[in-house]
Order: C-alpha cells, then sequence, then structure tokens
C-alpha cells in the first residue's frame, strides 16, 4: 500500500502511543499479565478489552506473542457523539489522505452499545460514507471498498455517546493462529483455551490431561505455552504489514527471537472417543510441529485410569447446545465419578454450561470463574481430587480452598446476579413449569432482599534449520500473497 503522506500514532519511531487490546469476556486480567510482561504501560482493564501504550515493536509484539488477545486496535480519533450526523462530521475532520489513496482499499467493522446508536452497521455506513465524501471532494475520485482482506481496516466503537475509531492492526482475527487444518463440530477458540490453561496456573510443571480433546486445541495451546513458542509464528500475515511505514528490519527481529522458548520435561495427552476427532486433533498437532510434546489417541473416558505421573486435566465436554450426547448427564455423571477414584490427588478443570451437567459432576469446586464460550455464560470450574469423603478430609484439617480461592469466590460481582440456564433435559414439562415458577419467585424475594443464592499442512519443529525451513515457506507467502490462488484453509469459528 503506497502513501506518501502516510501518517499514524506509530508513525515515528520509539514514541509510545495508545493501543487496545480486545479479547473474550473473562480474559480480561490473565491478558493484562500478558501485557505487564511485555512491557506495556498504562494498562487499564475494560470490558472486553485492555487499554495500554507503547511504541511500534510493542505493536508488533503485541500482535505476535499475546496468547489471549483476539486483535490489537490502534485509536486514532476519540470523541462524543448523540446522533449518526454527528458521527459523520466527527470522521470528516480527521485528514484521510493520511491514511488513504484512491487506489487504497478499505472496511469498517463496528461494535455499538447505545440506546441511541442502535444498529451497528448504520454506525459503519456513516463512518465509510464521510470517508468516501472527504476523498471524492479532495481528490475527484472515491476510494475503493472491500470487505475480506482489505488494505486498511478501520474499526468504530461506540458505548453509549463516547466513541473511539482505530485502525486494525491485526487483521484476520488473532485467534486464527494457522497451525488448525481441520476442525470437528463446534471447536474451541485457540484464545478461549489459551486464556483457560493461563488461568489454571499451569506453565509446563506436571503433565496434562484433556480426556476428551476435540480437535486438539487445548492440547497445542498447552504444548505452547510449555515450550514458550508466541502464537503467531505459525501465521501467514498481519494488518500492519501491508502499511507504508511497516519495519521488516523490527518484525524480523522479532519473529526471530527464541529467547523465550525453553525445553519442556513433561508430557500431553489428548483422548477422544470419536475416530473422526483423533485424526484431526493429530492432523493438527503435525501441523504445529508439535508431535513430540503430544500424544493424541482414542480412548473412552470411562475407561481411563489413574496417570502414573502426577498431571493436570484441562477439559471442555458437551454442553448439549452444538454438540450432545447420547446421555448427557449420564456423561457428567461419569466424569464425575473418574474424577473421584481414578483422578486421586490431582487438579481437575472444567468448562461447561449447564448447572445441571456440574450438579452430575457431584464434587464441590474449590474456584468457579464466569467465561463466555462465544454467546454461552459458561463457567470454569477447579476440582480438587482427594481421597476419602469430604468432611472426613476437613475433620483432619484439609481444605480444598486456598486463601486466594476463598478471596476469589467471596467476589459475587464476578458473576450475574441471577444466570437464565436451559431447562433440564430430562424431566417432566410440569416440573419444569413448577421450577421456573420457583425462580421466578425466589427472584422476587431477592429483590427485596430477602435472601441470595451463590452463583460460574505440518509446522517445521522450531529447531535448527527447520526453524529457517518454516520462515522461508512465510516468505514465499510474502511473495506470492498476491496471488489469489494461493490461501490458506479457514474454518468457522467467530470472534
Amino acid at each position: 500500500m503506497e502513501n506518501p503522506k502516510w501518517k499514524t500514532p506509530a508513525s515515528n519511531a520509539g514514541e509510545e502511543f495508545e493501543m487496545i487490546a480486545k479479547t473474550f469476556q473473562g480474559l480480561e486480567t490473565v491478558l493484562a499479565t500478558e501485557l505487564i510482561d511485555l512491557g506495556a504501560n498504562n494498562i487499564q482493564i475494560g470490558r472486553r478489552m485492555v487499554s495500554f501504550t507503547g511504541n511500534k515493536e510493542l505493536l508488533y509484539r503485541a500482535n505476535f506473542q499475546l496468547r489471549t488477545a483476539i486483535r490489537i486496535l490502534m485509536p486514532i480519533k476519540h470523541f462524543h457523539a448523540t446522533s449518526a450526523d454527528e458521527v459523520y462530521d466527527a470522521i470528516q475532520q480527521i485528514d484521510w489522505t493520511n491514511y488513504l489513496t484512491n487506489e487504497t482499499t478499505f472496511a469498517v467493522d463496528s461494535v455499538v452499545f447505545s440506546n441511541e446508536f442502535r444498529h451497528s452497521k448504520f454506525v459503519a455506513y456513516k463512518v465509510k460514507d464521510a470517508i468516501v465524501d472527504q476523498m471524492r471532494e479532495r481528490t475527484g475520485e472515491r476510494p475503493n471498498i472491500r470487505v475480506t482482506n482489505p488494505d486498511l481496516q478501520l474499526h468504530i466503537h461506540i458505548a453509549e455517546y463516547d466513541c473511539t475509531l482505530s485502525l486494525d492492526t491485526s487483521g484476520e482475527s488473532l485467534h486464527r493462529r494457522g497451525y488448525r487444518q481441520e476442525t470437528v463440530e463446534a471447536p474451541l477458540n485457540e484464545v478461549l483455551a489459551a486464556g483457560i490453561i493461563m488461568l489454571t496456573g499451569w506453565k509446563g510443571e506436571c503433565d496434562l490431561i484433556d480426556p476428551m480433546c476435540g480437535s486438539g486445541t487445548i492440547a497445542i495451546e498447552a504444548a505452547l505455552i510449555a515450550r514458550g513458542i508466541a502464537p503467531g509464528v505459525y501465521r501467514k500475515e498481519y494488518a500492519f504489514e501491508k502499511w507504508p511505514d511497516f519495519d521488516q528490519e523490527l518484525f524480523d527481529s522479532i519473529y526471530e527471537d527464541e529467547s523465550r522458548e525453553h525445553a519442556f520435561e513433561h508430557h500431553i495427552y489428548g483422548y477422544d472417543i470419536n475416530r473422526n476427532a483423533v485424526a484431526i486433533a493429530t492432523t493438527n498437532v503435525k501441523a504445529a510441529g508439535l508431535s513430540k510434546e503430544i500424544t493424541i489417541a482414542q480412548q473412552d473416558f470411562a475407561d481411563f485410569k489413574q496417570p502414573a505421573e502426577k498431571s493436570i486435566i484441562i477439559t471442555n465436554p458437551p454442553y448439549g447446545e452444538r454438540i450432545s450426547a447420547p446421555d448427557l448427564l449420564g456423561l457428567y455423571k461419569m466424569i464425575g465419578s473418574k474424577f473421584k477414584h481414578d483422578f486421586t490427588g490431582g487438579d481437575a478443570w472444567v468448562l461447561s454450561y449447564r448447572e445441571e451437567c456440574f450438579d452430575q459432576i457431584g464434587l464441590k469446586p474449590s474456584l468457579r470463574t464466569p467465561l463466555y464460550n462465544g454467546s454461552l455464560e459458561c463457567e470454569l470450574r477447579k476440582y480438587q481430587i482427594f481421597s476419602g469423603k469430604f468432611n472426613d478430609m476437613r475433620a483432619g484439617g484439609g481444605d480444598i480452598k486456598t486463601a486466594q480461592e476463598r478471596r476469589m469466590m467471596a467476589d459475587r460481582k464476578r458473576f450475574k446476579q441471577h444466570r437464565d440456564f436451559k431447562e433440564r433435559l430430562e424431566d417432566d414439562p410440569r416440573e419444569r413449569f413448577t421450577r421456573k415458577k420457583d425462580r421466578e419467585d425466589y427472584r422476587r424475594d431477592s429483590k427485596k432482599g430477602d435472601f441470595r443464592k451463590e452463583s460460574r499442512g505440518e509446522r517445521k519443529e522450531f529447531r535448527g534449520s527447520d526453524r529457517k525451513d518454516f520462515r522461508s515457506d512465510r516468505k514465499s507467502y510474502d511473495k506470492n500473497k498476491n496471488n489469489k490462488k494461493y490461501g490458506k484453509k479457514r474454518y468457522d469459528d467467530e470472534d
């Protein structure tokens, strides 16, 4: 993208500027911790985002190294607007020749939380119209709109009357790492998988097991964390690489930096009862170049045995939404039984959605963390597995909660006051009606203050000459990325 007038906050080398990292609700603190580790300044946590400041190097590193960011935005204007016309006028005040020429393709996406602006697409249209009208007035021609893979991606965010217009520095969502060749139905998003692992605190100090691994996402993200491999190493391209001020030498130095990588002394195991899922997970593990760190095998969780080595379980069973099971409640009852009898002394973490499913596990969680998987308000629950009965363990001075976990669980603001789970799966409709009426009565009572209810293609190995081969593949892509025949597989995950 050629533009001699190009000027963004990152154009002045070494200067700090504002950035915004978007993420999933529930992962904001994990993302903030990652940004601290990268050396970001002025970090502030918001809803599904973290704002921070840094220079161009940090911009590149944030895209390349952050595991829990969906995309990195660079704000170019903050303004207040109470109508669509005011949005149009504010956008017109920007000199768009600093960003566009008549040959530049661009697109606008929008996120709106406002009573005044009810339609996000309408807001995007007003931004687009303001830009096109200005460019037509100044040059006599209009720039081109391209929805897919534009030269410049813009993002408008409106919260009530506060508006922020940003350049999207990432392009394709950062959850699309590039290693996933195939997926099972309803695969777990890579960013969410990495966030779940980081919430557990696991960094590779013991074996990790996912007994229902699906396409292998948790296993692969765990191996990347354990090895210290940046998630961006598989990716072909970022939006900032198209910009006129792109610093190829600086980005290459970040890409070639191996200082964060280290050995992994333990092992990761992924099992699934479905033969097709096992084949897909195996393909993805090979594509990620992590076959030495991960073993994938076909096995029913009902046949799970006590591991010989100290291990942690992290898993995402079916919820009965996009993926179901012949006997969903029976599945969760079996999960609880296997935890209790065949995983003594270990910690197990389960991400799920339905309260009745968690109830079937039959174990008391030591920690519940609210997370969103798409539009579903899920919970990540931690189970500390011990032998014997809970009361006997407590009588002997034991406890399933640490002091930190007690503090976290005491913060009721982490959960919605009322969670609306779907009706139970295997009940008489008359009983469901009675339960619904009881919930409504409870909510009326709770509003009165009577009581509260507790609510949660193969990548080369990154060693020696093989790692250089993988990088040469990326350079080959750079030379051919304008060829329409050259592309990469996509899958159906959404931001």
